[in-house]
């Protein structure tokens, strides 16, 4: 029976849409709008073929996008298509290297033609970790602009309010923002009585009661006052900057508290809790790279490819070029490697096997790299087999291939 194949080259404008048959013959070429009369219309010229739906096959460049939702209600066989195996084929159809929206849909469509047996099919993750993925990019986006805030704020205490500087250690706690908040001028704290510092602290539920005393001696230090047209520059920012900073730390703290809900909620989270030094952000966010479909890593080398921690190896006749893997998605290559550095203190053999690659001269990047690397396949043997990780098994594996 005849099959559609048929290609999507995704933007946020617009959708070039490329269908070619078994000869690689284009039938139709066409754009959709990002909108329901857009997807409508996909449909309908599908539909206008007479092809049954499962022997449509259809191809995009990411699965992050309405489309991939809109294909996923529907019965066709969608697939994503890694962005560097799109690129590494465009010479099938020019070697200049030209391209276009309308060209990649094509190639998109003409790649599934005759490399569909390769590919696939794209299986979208669970509610759960859909969640968790929105919410581990949300928690993020706050960490980002944490550090911004932070910093502006930073500079503005180190100008016009220099006292507030180690008052309450870490200038992100929320009590450390409530006190600039409420006394945003260095010469009002100074003029706080203890009992009034006391009470304050009280009210905002310090968790230290006896370091007060040590807290209000900092504000009685004797240190140089700002000249007033500083203080006047900065007196109306420094709380705008403890306002904004402390909504980014609360919704931050709730979104983490909701995250370790859903984790706790998933059917693989005794494999991905027992990873060491895995913590609160990286076990879900392992979980979330590795998703609910077995199936869609069916080696341990493609997630390994996929999160850019094995290297690329090219050779001819006697030649041999091993290069670092620059085509990977890097949030994965980022969740992997801070795993890998986290997972040294906890774990004896994570520790023995990053000192062994320092020993053969690797820079700490490198050998962090190799570390995770090691750890994916790990890790994918674990949740194939729906085990949690045990460091004595695992150590006495490692003995027994050395000592057979």
């Amino acid at each position: 029976m005849d099959t559609l194949y048929i290609g999507i080259d995704w933007s946020e404008a617009k959708h070039d849409v490329c269908i070619v048959n078994n000869e690689g013959a284009i039938l139709k070429e066409f754009k959709i709008a990002p909108t329901p009369k857009g997807q409508a219309d996909l449909e309908q010229e599908i539909k206008s073929f007479g092809m049954a739906a499962d022997h449509c096959l259809v191809g995009l460049e990411t699965s992050n996008n309405l489309v991939m939702d809109f294909l996923e209600s529907r019965p066709y066989q969608s697939y994503v298509i890694a962005p560097n195996q799109v690129a590494s084929s465009r010479g099938r159809f020019s070697s200049s290297g030209r391209r276009n929206d309308r060209s990649d849909a094509h190639l998109l469509a003409d790649m599934l033609r005759t490399d569909h047996h390769r590919f696939t099919p794209w299986q979208a993750d669970g509610v759960t970790v859909n969640q968790m993925k929105a919410g581990l990019r949300l928690i993020d986006d706050l960490t980002q602009s944490i550090t911004r805030y932070n910093n502006r704020l930073r500079a503005a205490l180190l100008r016009a309010y220099p006292l507030a500087l180690g008052l309450f250690n870490d200038l992100t706690t929320q009590i450390g923002l409530q006190f600039l908040i409420e006394y945003p001028l260095q010469t009002a704290a100074q003029q706080l009585t203890y009992a009034d510092f006391a009470a304050f602290c009280r009210q905002h539920g310090y968790s230290h009661p006896k370091m007060i005393p040590q807290r209000y001696a900092h504000l009685q230090r004797d240190v140089a006052q700002p000249a007033t047209t500083t203080i006047l520059a900065y007196q109306e920012q420094i709380p705008i900057l403890a306002t904004l900073l402390l909504s980014f730390v609360q919704q931050k703290q709730q979104t983490k508290r909701r995250l370790q809900q859903l984790f706790a909620t998933h059917p693989d989270q005794h494999i991905f809790a027992s990873l060491p030094g895995a913590g609160d952000l990286l076990a879900p966010k392992l979980l979330v790279m590795f998703g609910d479909h077995r199936q869609r890593f069916p080696q341990p080398a493609a997630i390994q490819a996929l999160a850019g921690t094995c290297p690329v190896t090219s050779q001819s006749g006697k030649k041999k070029v091993i290069k670092f893997r620059r085509a990977c998605n890097h949030e994965y290559r980022q969740t992997a490697q801070l795993f890998a550095i986290a997972s040294v203190p906890q774990s004896t053999w994570a520790a023995t096997y990053f000192s062994l690659a320092k020993a053969r001269g690797l820079a700490d990047s490198h050998a962090y790299r190799c570390l995770a690397n090691r750890w994916l396949a790990i890790i994918w043997t674990l949740w194939q087999r729906e085990q949690p990780y045990d460091e004595t098994y695992h150590l006495e594996q490692v003995r027994r291939h050395r000592h057979p």
